[in-house]
């Protein structure tokens, strides 16, 4: 009867009854190679990581969860994430104490969506972990557009200049955000935070496209 009147479907396949349901899970668990090293079209200077593909079930836990408002997805998200991360301190790529950035985002589509869904992600992803905080350091100034559909020259010049740190910031940092495409935006923010001061060691993301 609930399912009549609030109707639960996947947030990764649209399957009923449940809002999560376990081959999504697959898709999204993190195996021991993850995550990957990617090369996006402009070089933000530090490696760039990807937890997989921008498609299927992870695209659409992300799509739901940033557009409309499913943020019960914030918790496989945030999972994956924070395995990603573990794996990166594995390898010996991060050292603790480390402070984990989420990447900028326009104030009008944050508004839009409640809060930052990254920064959400990111936030419940550290939670647990002594050594790693997260910190919202990085805004971005008016008139940025948003990216979706813009060419990759287009992203570049969108975001040129266009980042600012909000919160000082000093010691080891990792960027991440919920997904790669040129890249342009990892620049903008590592060169930012390495102005002030930070060493960004790496970018992590959820996914690339």
């Amino acid at each position: 009867m609930l399912d009549l009147v609030l109707p639960l479907e996947c947030g990764g396949c649209g399957a009923p009854s449940t809002d999560w349901c376990d081959a999504c899970a697959a898709a999204l668990a993190v195996r021991p190679d993850e995550p990957h090293l990617v090369t996006p079209r402009t070089d933000p200077g530090v490696p760039v990581f990807s937890l997989g593909r921008y498609a299927g079930a992870r695209r659409q836990a992300i799509v739901a969860l940033k557009e409309h408002g499913r943020r019960d997805l914030t918790a496989p998200l945030s999972r994956a994430l924070a395995l990603g991360i573990h794996h990166l301190f594995g390898w010996g790529l991060l050292d603790l104490p480390c402070t984990v950035v989420p990447a900028p985002t326009r104030r009008s589509a944050a508004r839009r969506r409640g809060g930052d869904p990254v920064t959400r992600i990111a936030v419940a992803a550290t939670a647990a972990h002594p050594g790693l905080r997260t910190v919202a350091a990085l805004r971005t100034r008016p008139f940025v557009r948003d990216s979706v559909g813009l060419t990759g020259n287009q992203r570049e010049r969108n975001i040129a200049g266009r980042v600012r740190l909000v919160v000082p910031l000093r010691g080891e940092v990792l960027l991440v955000d919920d997904i790669v495409t040129t890249g342009a935006t990892a620049r903008e923010s590592v060169r930012t935070l390495g102005a002030a001061g930070a060493r960004v060691t790496a970018v992590l993301t959820l996914a690339h496209a």
